[in-house]
């Protein structure tokens, strides 16, 4: 009896141990995730910025939580942030067709390859653009927010990249594992201001990091690259909230012209960008992730199909969605909205290319592809 007692007890000190080793390996691995805020010095050249106050960058307008609003449980943020930990009943039952991408030398003028949700790489005037590059989960633990399906290509097989364009550093645009594999493989990144700390910490040499505010640019060769507001907030954890910037992006080449929306609410600044650019001949624009609880933080499917007509673009591609499950949707639920929504409308161009597809402007549409799939 005694034999069997102490067996047991040896047995329940290994489990107590494992269970130790693994909390603390999960541990360190979220604090190199989280990244670094800014230094001091750093927010002290903030504080002229008409969007920064008391410490913080402040959104055009507020980005209110309603925690009795939030789908998918009568207890609200409790429900929702355990949901993220639990296996997905919002993701899509078949898998999801892809076409792996190839790549030579860059286009001279425009081509584009959507990723999947925010990741994208976009070819302009022989620049080669990846934009919120993010290959595995979207939270700093590995077990949390999972991909609904596989990325097209890992980071260690993306090309060389000119650019690395960050549009703000929450987990499903801003990837730690990303980065590190990418870091020798990109020339420069280009990121709202504060973000570049992150990459520092990550071991992105200083001199390769230009930090953008809302309404500068930067000019590389013949492409210029417009920073803008956005209704959003950054930070990587709750502490850290809106420590950082965030912001859409302007590519302006000699021929084509692009936008990318970042994450955004509704708002004003949509019609701002289309006066100041003069419109654009594509624009990228995010369409998933809405939700009564936080009616400002994205766009509801009406609101995507403003912001298109706001920017005065020629076509759109649908991003943001396809991989994670956000907001408590089914995984279709915001492209099947977008697509009825331009069925009604009859003059919009809306190109829905597979994940990996190559995008040229004037031959690219794209198939309902999702359509198919439960």
């Amino acid at each position: 009896m005694k034999k069997a007692a102490q067996k047991a007890l040896k047995i329940t000190a290994i489990i107590l141990l494992v269970v130790l080793i693994a909390l603390v390996a999960i541990g360190a691995k979220a604090y190199v995730e989280t990244g670094r805020s800014p230094s001091e010095e750093d927010v002290k050249r903030y504080e002229s910025l008409p969007y920064f106050k008391d410490g913080r960058f402040a959104s055009p307008e507020d980005t209110p939580v309603y925690h009795d609003r939030i789908r998918g449980g009568a207890s609200g943020w409790t429900s929702f942030a355990a949901r993220f930990m639990l296996p997905n009943p919002n993701a899509p039952k078949g898998e999801i067709p892809k076409i792996k991408p190839v790549f030579g030398e860059p286009s001279k003028t425009f081509a584009a390859y959507w990723l999947g949700h925010a990741s994208l790489i976009i070819e302009i005037d022989g620049k080669r653009i990846l934009v919120d590059p993010v290959f595995g989960n979207a939270a700093p633990i590995p077990f949390a927010v999972r991909r609904f399906t596989p990325p097209v290509l890992s980071a260690e097989e993306a090309p060389p990249i000119d650019i690395a364009l960050i549009t703000h550093d929450h987990y499903d645009h801003l990837e730690y594992a990303a980065i590190r594999a990418l870091k020798d493989k990109v020339d420069r990144f280009v990121v709202p201001l504060g973000v570049g700390a992150h990459l520092v910490f990550w071991g992105v040499k200083k001199e390769k990091i230009t930090e953008l505010g809302w309404d500068e640019n930067l000019s590389i060769g013949s492409l210029t690259i417009g920073a803008d507001k956005t209704i959003h907030y950054g930070g990587r954890t709750f502490g850290t909230r809106s420590q950082t910037l965030w912001a859409s992006y302007a590519l302006l080449g000699e021929k084509v012209k692009v936008f990318v929306s970042g994450d955004s609410g509704y708002g004003a600044h949509f019609a701002e960008a289309g006066r100041k650019y003069g419109g654009f001949d594509l624009a990228f624009i995010e369409i998933d992730g809405w939700n009564s609880g936080w009616p400002k933080t994205h766009m509801f499917p009406e609101e995507v199909v403003q912001a298109y007509r706001d920017i005065n673009a020629s076509a759109f591609v649908p991003v943001h969605w396809g991989v994670f499950d956000l907001a408590l949707h089914p995984w279709k639920e915001s492209i099947q909205m977008i697509a009825k929504l331009v069925d009604a409308n009859g003059d919009i161009a809306l190109l829905t290319p597979l994940m990996g597809e190559k995008i040229i402007l004037g031959e690219t549409n794209g198939s309902r592809w999702w359509e198919s799939i439960e």
